[in-house]
C-alpha cells in the first residue's frame, strides 16, 4: 500500500466528510480536502494546481478552499478562491493552519484534517456566512491525486 492509501483509514476518511457537511452548515463557502503522495511543487503552488483542477473555482461566490496535504513530502497548505482573498487579511489562514500543524506533528492526521475544516467554516463564516438558499456546490469526498 502507498503512503497515501495508509494515511487515513476508510472510517477517519468518513469522520473527515462529516466534519466537511458539519463547517458548510456555518457558511455558503465550500470546503474540500485532496490528499497525494508527494510533490516537487511548493505545497501552496500544488494546492493551487490542484484547486483549479477540480474545477472549484466553479462557486457563486467564488468561496471554495481546498486543504491539500502531501503525505510523503510532509507538506500542507490552504487555498482560498477569490471571493474570499478579497475579503481576508494575507494571514486569514495562519490560526488554521497552526491548528492543523499541532496535530500532525503528533501524528494525529485525523483529528489535524477535521479541526482544521471545522476553524475554515467557523472562519469562513464571518465573511460568507450559511444561507437557506445555498446549495453544495463542490463534493465533499477526500480527493487523491
Amino acid at each position: 500500500m502507498s503512503k497515501v492509501e495508509n494515511f487515513l483509514t476508510s472510517e477517519e476518511e468518513q469522520e473527515i466528510v462529516a466534519a466537511i457537511g458539519k463547517a458548510e452548515k456555518n457558511t455558503s463557502g465550500e470546503i474540500r480536502v485532496h490528499i497525494e503522495k508527494e510533490t516537487s511543487a511548493s505545497a501552496i503552488e500544488r494546492a493551487v494546481e490542484v484547486f483549479q483542477m477540480l474545477n472549484m473555482e466553479n462557486t457563486r461566490e467564488r468561496n471554495g478552499v481546498i486543504i491539500y496535504v502531501a503525505v510523503k513530502s510532509k507538506q500542507f497548505a490552504i487555498y482560498g478562491d477569490k471571493g474570499i482573498n478579497e475579503k481576508v487579511s494575507d494571514d486569514f489562514w495562519n490560526c488554521t493552519k497552526d491548528v492543523m500543524a499541532g496535530h500532525f506533528q503528533n501524528g494525529d492526521f485525523k483529528q489535524g484534517l477535521i479541526d482544521g475544516i471545522l476553524n475554515a467554516g467557523e472562519q469562513l463564516k464571518k465573511h460568507f456566512p450559511y444561507l437557506d438558499s445555498d446549495t453544495d456546490e463542490l463534493s465533499n469526498e477526500i480527493s487523491r491525486g
